[in-house]
């Protein structure tokens, strides 16, 4: 008999969720609009003190209309983490703004902000900012808020992967300008695939809402003024939100516990290095991670290919922006002139399986086929 598949970062369904779902089907409401969008909507705000909020289809569709929000237009620089996922920084491509994409520093992951103050200095026109939260660690948020503010220039926070976080007691995707959330299959807490734009500013949360509507103007007749998106987000997904949005403390606390448990067992291991934070954050531990010494004799891939052998999913850690294919010819800014920190990660990084179903057998299993291979 096969054994069971352990997962990275898997759904988990609590069943509150088809409540919701029923309840729109019978009163009829499966469209981009109704009570669960509302109440989705109201759950995100009560819980992050976001001040407003506007449910979409996805967390990239948020980000693109963060950035119309901000004025980003053709040829415009935007900075952008350069450790993220490609989500955070495709829709400025979308906009044929230019991304130039800025060095993480060793101590959360994040966005630098000394190298985002030198990319300031070389582009000063720059119209926005986006950092990413990177495996639920905050980035130095108000450094780098402060970073922008210094240069009138709005700062987006990419709050994807660290709905439940917190930094300096404040909810992640609440310190920006503008922060976007995303409920894709794999995150702290699912919509199947969705999103959500938060701002204590009400006018743009209203705006968005608008442009992710089709720009339809409010006249009798179909009528536009500017272009519009298809981006709001179901009401039966908004649904499966709310009935999840019952257990993102309890998520956020089983996910500090695989992280807690993975790195008690490593700490014997000199090569290993858990995901780091600071003393002022709570991340939301969505994945583990660990990076490995250079100089070990132990490779990320002998640790995946080993977790593979107990039929656990494991990843390497997002490739660098900079390194992408896609933005070959994008500008990349780091603060020493050495491997940058990014690069210097992904080369020895590893997501390990944190999944929140995982029972202690299974972590029990991973932890010991991984300390197999240090000798331990």
């Amino acid at each position: 008999m096969d054994k069971k598949r352990i997962f990275l970062s898997s759904p988990t369904m609590h069943g509150e969720e088809q409540e919701y779902i029923r309840e729109a089907f019978e009163t009829n409401w499966v469209a981009p609009l109704g009570a669960n969008v509302d109440g989705f909507e109201n759950d995100i705000e009560n819980y992050t003190g976001c001040g407003y909020a506007a449910a979409l289809s996805s967390g990239t569709g948020a980000i693109h209309l963060a950035l119309k929000l901000c004025g980003v237009r053709r040829d415009d620089v935007v900075f952008c983490s350069d450790l993220t996922f490609a989500a955070t920084a495709n829709p400025i491509a979308y906009e044929g703004a230019k991304a130039v994409f800025i060095d993480s520093e060793e101590e959360t992951w994040n966005m630098d902000p000394q190298a985002l103050k030198k990319a300031f200095q070389k582009y000063p026109e720059a119209k926005a900012v986006i950092a990413a939260n990177l495996y639920g660690t905050p980035a130095r948020l108000s450094e780098l808020k402060a970073v922008c503010e210094e240069y009138h220039v709005p700062f987006i926070e990419d709050a994807a992967e660290s709905l439940g976080s917190t930094y300096k007691g404040r909810q992640t995707g609440t310190i920006g300008d503008i922060g976007i959330y995303s409920f894709n299959g794999n995150k702290i807490i699912t919509t199947s695939g969705g999103g959500m734009l938060v701002s204590m500013d009400e006018a743009k949360v209203k705006k968005a809402r608008f442009l992710a509507t089709q720009a339809r103007e409010p006249a009798r007749h179909y009528e536009h003024k500017e272009i519009g998106y298809n981006y709001r987000m179901s009401n039966i997904v908004a649904g499966i939100g709310r009935g999840q949005m019952k257990h993102l403390s309890e998520h956020v606390a089983l996910k500090t516990k695989i992280y807690e448990t993975y790195k008690a067992a490593f700490s014997d291991i000199p090569e290993i290095c858990m995901n780091p934070y600071l003393e002022d954050m709570v991340p939301n531990f969505w994945l583990s991670c660990i990076t490995i010494d250079p100089e070990c004799s132990v490779k990320p891939i002998a640790v995946m290919e080993a977790l593979e052998t107990v039929n656990a999913e494991s990843r390497p850690i997002w490739k660098p922006m900079h390194l992408q294919p896609v933005f070959e010819e994008n500008d990349f800014i780091q603060v020493a002139d050495k491997k940058s920190v990014s690069e210097r990660i992904f080369d020895c990084g590893v997501c390990l399986p944190s999944d929140i179903k995982n029972t202690k057998e299974e972590m029990d299993m991973m932890i010991d086929t991984i300390r197999g291979l240090f000798g331990k």
